[in-house]
């Protein structure tokens, strides 16, 4: 088997075939978690969102995260959730709201807005109904690589930063799939039985490179994290799925948005700072403090929906996933899962997983409903809270901090520079922020990025002028998030890390 992308349905369909005793090679253009699994809420639905919208997506998400609440809680804080109204919103949803649950199955129950504003002060004293429901805060990165892990010890490879260019074809069949190595430069020829493609939005492009036609929409959500956790729970606004109405615990931070505004290419997904502004202006009704937060970072990702029909409101597209074949397409050992959502990632695993099987011949059954997610070493550092709490406890002079906003010290770093070495990737600074707390602080990587650096040439990681790369492409990805937020604190921050790194390191200048 060959799976094409490592978000959280590629690396849960690595895990689950390899405990069907499939043999499973792992191929991701960039890091794990590049596209929509690390651009999200890091929001475990409980699907009352969908109750009015897409009753189908509601019960699926509220079966499978309940699932991976039992099976996966070191991904879950059971934080609970409000769907909270204002004045002004409509009364009809909000009367409607506890039946439509109902129908879905979902537990939705009647709270007094006084007592929602003694348990979450931050809520709007303006708020005329809340119901209590159940999400919760997942962690899409550590999923993600938990599912990997254990996929490696059943024997899945891995090949990180593998770009597919091309296709071979004889009679109906895929003989062969071109990957580009971009970090060696070198073509590479993978041959399989099978081939998911697995890219989310991006499933277009690759299936079209294959032959094959998906009717693809690109709808870009903007999310911002504030830097204090500003709520408990997760706080949904009462009305039918709109911009700005969602508010997420994610640790020591919070994360609120989104939009949904259609873009013509998932490489073109940036956020802007008109979409925050409407945002903010929208949230304060729900949430007032929205307005002078301080805000560390800005991002977006691309919802992969798959379009039947011709409307024009990509929130009325339905957020069910979609499995093809492509026998249509006179391929028979092809195939692609796309939509759907983070908390329903396993199930999506699960039935992609079926129809591979069913093309091999293997009838062992799924097992990720019922087996545990086992809880790896190697994911335990994108926790927030964790590494200091480690650093303390050890209190080893000589393990010294790299990142002093997340306390990241050098034993974190050693350590996940050596399980990406065994897995024969070369260590790399946003490798590092991929599977820890590094950058994420509110300096945004202006000093540890340079620590980093230092440390990796000390250790024989980096030899002449690599650094210099690995600063600048570091530093990039976290200026696309800092340059929608240029306003008040994150100004000077902005200038401190211009000053340190063009001013005194010169990394604007080309070498």
């Amino acid at each position: 088997m060959l799976i094409i992308g490592g978000g959280a349905t590629g690396t849960g369909l690595a895990r689950d075939l390899a405990l069907r005793g499939v043999g499973c090679i792992l191929a991701e253009k960039q890091d794990i978690n590049a596209g929509a699994s690390g651009g999200n809420h890091g929001l475990l639905h409980s699907g009352a969102r969908y109750i009015a919208s897409d009753p189908a997506s509601a019960r699926e998400c509220r079966d499978e995260g309940a699932i991976i609440k039992r099976l996966a809680p070191q991904c879950v804080e059971e934080t609970g959730g409000l769907f909270v109204a204002v004045k002004g919103d409509e009364e009809g949803y909000i009367a409607d709201f506890a039946d439509r649950c109902a129908q879905c199955g979902i537990t939705a129950a009647a709270v007094d807005p006084k007592d929602a504003l003694e348990v979450e002060p931050s809520l709007s004293p303006d708020i005329i109904a809340a119901f209590a429901v159940e999400d919760a805060s997942i962690d899409p990165f550590k999923l993600s690589l938990d599912n990997l892990v254990q996929a490696g010890t059943l024997g899945t490879s891995q090949l990180l930063h593998h770009k597919v260019v091309g296709f071979d074809k004889r009679a109906g069949r895929i003989e062969a799939v071109r990957l580009m190595d971009f970090r060696h430069g070198t073509d590479v020829r993978v041959h399989a039985d099978q081939i998911v493609n697995a890219t989310g939005a991006w499933a277009g492009e690759v299936a079209a490179m294959a032959g094959a036609h998906i009717n693809m929409v690109y709808s870009q959500g903007c999310l911002i994290v504030s830097q204090m956790r500003i709520g408990e729970r997760v706080i949904n606004r009462l009305r039918k799925a709109a911009d700005a109405d969602i508010l997420v615990p994610a640790g020591t931070v919070s994360i609120f948005g989104t939009t949904s505004k259609r873009i013509d290419a998932p490489d073109r997904c940036r956020p802007t700072t008109a979409e925050i502004d409407a945002m903010i202006d929208d949230g304060m009704a729900m949430v007032p403090k929205l307005v002078d937060t301080r805000y560390i970072r800005a991002y977006a990702g691309v919802r992969p929906l798959v379009r039947s029909g011709n409307g024009s409101d990509d929130r009325a597209v339905s957020r069910g996933y979609s499995l093809l074949g492509h026998e249509a397409d006179g391929l028979d050992n092809f195939i692609t899962i796309t939509g759907g959502k983070l908390t329903t990632y396993r199930l999506m695993a699960e039935k992609t997983a079926d129809l591979v099987c069913r093309r091999l011949g293997n009838s062992t059954p799924c097992r990720t409903a019922k087996d545990p997610l086992p809880a790896s070493s190697e994911a335990r550092y994108t926790e927030p809270g964790l590494t200091p709490k480690m650093w303390f406890k050890k209190n080893d002079p000589s393990d010294l901090l790299l990142c002093e906003c997340e306390m990241v010290p050098t034993s974190v770093f050693n350590e996940i520079a050596a399980f990406l070495t065994q897995n024969g990737h070369r260590p790399g600074l946003r490798e590092m922020g991929q599977r820890s707390r590094v950058g994420k602080g509110p300096c945004q990587g202006s000093f540890c990025s340079l620590r980093m650096a230092a440390h990796m040439y000390n250790e024989g990681m980096l030899k002449d002028g690599e650094g210099i790369d690995e600063l600048k492409d570091f530093l990039n990805e976290r200026w696309r998030g800092m340059q929608p937020l240029l306003w008040g604190p994150a100004v000077s921050q902005a200038e401190l890390q211009e000053a340190l790194h063009c001013g005194l390191l010169g990394l604007d200048v080309s070498h």
